[in-house]
């Protein structure tokens, strides 16, 4: 049995038969798909979120829930009866001997910090933290993969596990590219990369315009989502993910998911794909989403064939400027590797993101300080294999 089968011990076609009472109002857990029925609140949730995660928007969530894992969700009603806390996580046995309620992510959702309103942050976070405490089928640890450790959430989590007697520890820290500039925004990129660097992107681009016209593309309405994504998924695996056998397009049920998710981000003016035409013909794709205030630059393709001319990094670049001419933008989020070698170049600030290991009270705190040590060896465990691998690949 699998942990999507197991999550939160419960049979996924129904929920939690009697939530539990909170101070905030009532705590209760319905599988993702039954969240589906409440959309209208997890939409207005989402519209007041303290940090927008737009993987967690019902949009993006519902579409990717049957393809990564079907997992369950805690909802958090204040007393009022509005919706003001949304975790969505899984059951995951760790170590051998224990299981860890853990925040979903998953290769297409690389941010986990949950829905909370920004008007009663704090008030939700101990209503979840608190039905964790007092629902006898889920784990008395929390779990929750990428969370922005600079974040409003993350300070608010602190917070409340202070009054808690709880504690936390950060695993895996490090940080990504961020665009969010706070000065001159139709200067930013004059100031983030060389006179050197400018003038040889420019002279790519000359190149490009050399060989045909060249001209950005936008799909931003999901009746012209389809074409784009194919465009995308052709160029993907074309390049080096399909000679790694990764890309989109080879695995089942992946390329609907894109499809369905975008496409209803599209409708709210949430998502779009630019590319970069030379006669007609893609030479570069990029998907950008937002919610809120908040963007998140998703994915990137190219045509390798036309690798020296760095298409990749022109299509960043018209990119980054349509986010810096958009007001409602205030930063966003590369989605990329740290350190990564082309979007580190262009986008200078950086995201701080750590798994955070949650004991939501004193009462928990003896199994955090086993569980963190089992984590640590866990991890070097995981680090020692991939660097056997790789250099075996070598």
């Amino acid at each position: 049995m699998s942990a999507a089968d197991i999550a939160f011990g419960l049979p996924r076609e129904r929920a939690d038969a009697s939530p539990h009472r909170v101070a905030a109002g009532r705590a209760e857990w319905l599988p993702l798909g039954m969240a589906g029925a409440m959309q209208q609140d997890w939409q207005a949730l989402s519209r007041r979120a303290l940090e927008p995660n737009v993987f967690y928007d019902p949009a993006f969530a519902l579409a990717a829930a049957p393809v990564f894992g079907n997992p369950g969700a805690v909802l958090v009603w204040s007393k009022g009866g509005r919706l003001i806390g949304f975790f969505p996580c899984r059951i995951e046995r760790r170590y051998g001997v224990t299981t860890v309620l853990t925040g979903w992510t998953h290769p297409y959702a690389p941010f986990g910090v949950p829905l909370v309103d920004r008007d009663e942050a704090e008030a939700a976070i101990a209503a979840f933290l608190d039905h964790v405490e007092a629902n006898e089928k889920l784990p008395k640890l929390v779990m929750l993969p990428l969370v922005a450790t600079d974040g409003a959430f993350a300070a608010a989590l602190a917070r409340v596990l202070l009054r808690h007697g709880g504690a936390m520890q950060a695993f895996g820290t490090h940080a990504r590219a961020l665009l969010a500039p706070t000065a001159e925004r139709r200067a930013y990129l004059d100031h983030a990369l060389s006179a050197k660097k400018l003038k040889d992107l420019r002279r790519q681009r000359r190149r490009l315009q050399d060989k045909g016209l060249l001209k950005v593309t936008s799909a931003c309405v999901a009746d012209d989502i389809p074409r784009a994504l194919a465009d995308y998924l052709t160029l993907e695996a074309e390049g080096w993910k399909g000679r790694a056998g990764s890309a989109a397009a080879q695995h089942a049920g992946i390329r609907p998911f894109m499809q369905g998710a975008l496409g209803a981000l599209a409708a709210e003016g949430h998502a779009r794909i630019d590319r970069l035409m030379q006669n007609g013909r893609p030479l570069a794709a990029a998907i950008t989403l937002r919610s809120g205030s908040s963007a998140w630059f998703w994915k990137i393709a190219y045509d390798e064939s036309v690798a020296r001319s760095s298409p990749g990094v022109q299509v960043s670049l018209d990119v980054t400027e349509l986010l810096l001419a958009d007001p409602r933008i205030a930063r966003a989020d590369s989605c990329a590797t740290a350190d990564h070698p082309m979007i580190d170049h262009l986008w200078r600030e950086r995201l701080a993101l750590a798994d955070l290991l949650i004991a939501p009270s004193a009462e928990a705190l003896a199994q955090l300080r086993l569980s963190r040590h089992l984590e640590t060896l866990r991890r070097a465990l995981i680090s020692a294999a991939k660097f056997v691998r790789d250099n075996t690949r070598r």
